[in-house]
């Protein structure tokens, strides 16, 4: 026994050992690659972007199941996002709340009847609704099925932009962000076919109308733990696993080419159960 518990010692050494030696130095190269990002950042007029007309359009996908207290907020966020061309598309899955009569109310929908062509595999769908306020919104309300691709899926055969970013129902995205993360596709729109933003937890931070006015720590420790993680993970771990041509994409805030996207769904059930947790 005690020669056992000597073995397993030395074992759980030896991996946390290499395990935080491993995490040293993705951070080293993760500050290496991070400031030269910047200032390739610092390098673009993201005014230029904004202002071109020759900008790629963007179809924002939003799955909602269940989003009533704040599908008005998030959707209104979006729709100040600053770029060009945009399309608004959320699928409203077969939610049991007020998801759907929230936005109708707020962004005054009415029915239309529009081309759907069901390319892609998804459960049926019940009514499309465009916003008289902003006619860039266009709201897909289907039967619920339970998973996330399914309703992708329904907002694929919907969308009309070349590029389409997926954005869950209780994120935020920052103003500026679609025009931060089009400049690696501007710069080699051939060979770039995707892009990923960065993940953070809101927990803690000033939000007012909808718009982050700063970055904070949240008061609870679990908290700090889970923004540490997200800090690990999806900031850290991607920039140093992608100088090895291993980069991992974020589903809820990555923009990608609209065929490119089409054929993972069709590769992947849309049975998947695929939820992801932000928000404690």
């Amino acid at each position: 026994m005690i020669r056992f518990l000597d073995i397993s010692n030395h074992t759980l050494f030896w991996y946390y050992l290499a395990s935080n030696l491993a995490y040293l130095v993705m951070l080293l190269v993760a500050l290496k690659t991070s400031a030269a990002h910047q200032h390739r950042l610092e390098s673009h007029r993201l005014a230029w972007i904004k202002e071109s007309p020759l900008a790629p359009p963007i179809t924002i996908i939003v799955p909602a199941h269940n989003e009533e207290a704040s599908i008005r907020v998030a959707v209104r966020n979006l729709l100040e996002l600053d770029y060009p061309e945009l399309e608004f598309i959320v699928v409203n899955d077969g939610s049991q709340d007020r998801t759907l009569g929230e936005m109708r109310v707020e962004f005054h929908l009415r029915p239309v009847r529009a081309v759907y062509v069901a390319e892609l595999k998804s459960a049926p769908v019940r009514g499309l609704y465009r916003s008289s306020v902003d006619p860039r919104l266009l709201v897909v309300d289907k039967e619920p099925v339970g998973s996330k691709a399914d309703a992708v899926n329904a907002g694929l055969n919907a969308a009309t932009s070349p590029y389409v970013c997926i954005v869950d129902a209780d994120s935020m995205l920052e103003r500026d962000a679609l025009l931060r993360i089009m400049v690696p596709i501007l710069a080699d729109p051939k060979r770039v076919v995707a892009v990923g933003g960065i993940i953070r937890v809101l927990n803690g931070s000033e939000i007012a109308n909808g718009e982050l006015r700063r970055a904070r720590l949240p008061r609870k420790s679990i908290e700090v733990i889970q923004v540490i993680e997200y800090l690990r993970a999806f900031l850290i771990g991607r920039e140093a696993w992608s100088q090895g041509n291993m980069l991992m994409m974020p589903a809820c805030t990555s923009i990608c080419w609209r065929s490119a996207l089409s054929i993972v769904f069709i590769l992947f059930p849309t049975r998947c159960a695929g939820r992801k947790f932000r928000r404690t």
